[in-house]
């Protein structure tokens, strides 16, 4: 994104407040015309610097709890990541898994609707996916991001 001029930062920015803000209301706050607008934002995605859109999808009742789990693997060989990886694809409780630098092999992003059910994803998932050597768990408080607003 270094390559990128203020109008395509900015346009960005908004864009990530929301993404359904209309053309021609983008144009107005980034100063251009609503063609020149969809322009840039045509090229933005054609370039692969924006690669999509999303819903941010709640269950309509309170929200799950989200629990952040740093896993240290036995081994950091190809073998043991592919097959960490594999598995953790099959789990629709696991929303989000990076590969990490640090301390941690992989941290994993984890949707449970409460403590107990948490119990049975550590006992039943976590603990059972290959090469695990360590497991470390933080509960979320809050997203402080769920909900971005213009500053």
């Amino acid at each position: 994104m270094s390559g990128l001029d203020a109008i395509d930062r900015n346009i960005i920015r908004l864009l990530r407040l929301n993404a359904r803000i209309s053309n021609a209301k983008l144009a107005e706050a980034v100063g251009l015309s609503p063609s020149a607008c969809l322009r840039r934002v045509n090229l933005l995605e054609q370039t692969g610097i924006i690669r999509g859109y999303t819903a941010l999808v709640g269950t309509g009742a309170e929200e799950g709890i989200a629990v952040i789990v740093q896993i240290t693997l036995d081994r950091q060989t190809e073998e043991y990541l592919n097959r960490f990886e594999a598995a953790v694809r099959k789990y629709p409780e696991i929303r989000e898994c990076f590969l990490m630098t640090g301390g941690s092999d992989y941290f994993l992003r984890v949707e449970v609707d409460g403590a107990a059910n948490f119990e049975r994803v550590h006992k039943e998932i976590l603990s059972a996916l290959p090469g695990v050597a360590r497991i470390h768990s933080s509960f979320a408080i809050r997203n402080v991001l769920s909900s971005r607003r213009p500053a």
